[in-house]
């Protein structure tokens, strides 16, 4: 990744503990449920990997990388066949036993695509916050 380039959430907080989030984004076919039904076709996924087209952007493929029991999740994924990204899902318990996530997309861009894909990733972030935030089924793990 030669033009890394990182874009960060805000901090949000979940109605659930770090152990129901972690068990319940370990398993990425409950992505799914995060997503509008009209941003992406061709959804097809299994416990650690699924991919799905995505208009403008084609096939784009996410796999499980990297693991921290209760603590953090890594996402390793490519888009237009060539560039590489990283979805990184940190969450620690509060005073509450709630979770608060924190979430950091880097990607492989240079300047002009930087440019063309900062506010659409930022604003990507800031809805899967939000959707995170409402959602309400963190022990209904499909």
């Amino acid at each position: 990744m030669a033009n890394l380039s990182f874009f960060e959430s805000r901090h949000g907080t979940l109605s659930c503990n770090a152990e129901e989030v972690y068990a319940f984004i370990t398993d990425i076919r409950n992505f799914e449920r995060f997503v509008k039904k009209e941003t992406l076709t061709n959804w097809n996924a299994e416990r650690e990997f699924c991919s799905f087209s995505v208009s403008m952007m084609g096939t784009v493929t996410v796999r499980i990388a990297e693991k921290e029991v209760f603590n953090k999740v890594v996402y390793e994924g490519d888009a237009l066949k060539k560039n590489d990204f990283s979805l990184s899902l940190t969450m620690i318990d509060n005073i509450k036993n709630k979770a608060d996530i924190n979430v950091v997309l880097s990607a492989d861009l240079n300047p002009m695509m930087k440019m063309m894909a900062k506010k659409p990733i930022e604003q990507f972030l800031e809805k899967l916050i939000e959707e995170m935030e409402k959602f309400r089924e963190w022990n209904d793990i499909r």
